[in-house]
């Protein structure tokens, strides 16, 4: 059993039988996830309303957003991968940004009451983060740039590279919350 002991910013942790990091001082915790929280928050909008792709086929032009993707998928019928593509893109990085705001904001103010929920929310941010479909959305932009290459024009849109900056913020935000302030009181530092 290891005691526990505040660490201090840049130090790290180790069980003394393993080696293992056990946990980590992470420097200004709190303020790198509420920066790289509201970055993502404010990316999700164009995310969300500009098209994704642009692609141009035998003359025809179509633009879509990953909300109208999601439509299209439900009205041919293949409503459980639109569900998917709903909850992997739009619902699921929505919850997480307000997740990390709910961790930033009851850390920093020490809401002794809400920390059993902050414990709740940090894993279920923890557990969605290994889902992230950022590595999946870039391969299938790629395959059908490659398998349609011949038949048509794809241009990315301007909503991809804020979809994929939602993404990486998210990621960052997620590993920047140091959950070792869940049990303490943080520093005036952080």
């Amino acid at each position: 059993m290891h005691a526990a002991e505040r660490l201090d910013p840049g130090m790290v942790a180790r069980c003394s039988r393993c080696g293992a990091v056990i946990a980590r001082g992470i420097p200004n915790s709190l303020h790198l996830t509420a920066a790289f929280s509201i970055a993502a928050l404010i990316l999700y909008v164009p995310a969300n309303l500009l098209p994704i792709l642009r692609l141009d086929m035998y003359g025809a032009t179509s633009q879509n957003t990953v909300w109208q993707g999601v439509q299209m998928l439900f009205q041919d019928g293949d409503v459980l991968v639109a569900v998917v593509v709903f909850l992997a893109s739009i619902f699921i990085p929505l919850l997480k940004i307000f997740g990390l705001f709910f961790l930033v904001a009851t850390t920093k103010w020490n809401v002794k009451r809400l920390k059993m929920s902050r414990i709740w929310v940090y894993r279920v941010i923890d557990a969605v983060g290994r889902w992230a479909m950022l590595d999946v959305f870039v391969l299938a932009v790629l395959v059908s740039l490659v398998k349609l290459g011949r038949l048509a024009t794809i241009i990315p849109g301007q909503g991809l590279l804020a979809f994929a900056l939602v993404v990486v913020f998210t990621l960052l935000a997620s590993a920047s919350f140091d959950p070792q302030l869940i049990w303490e009181k943080p520093e005036a530092g952080q």
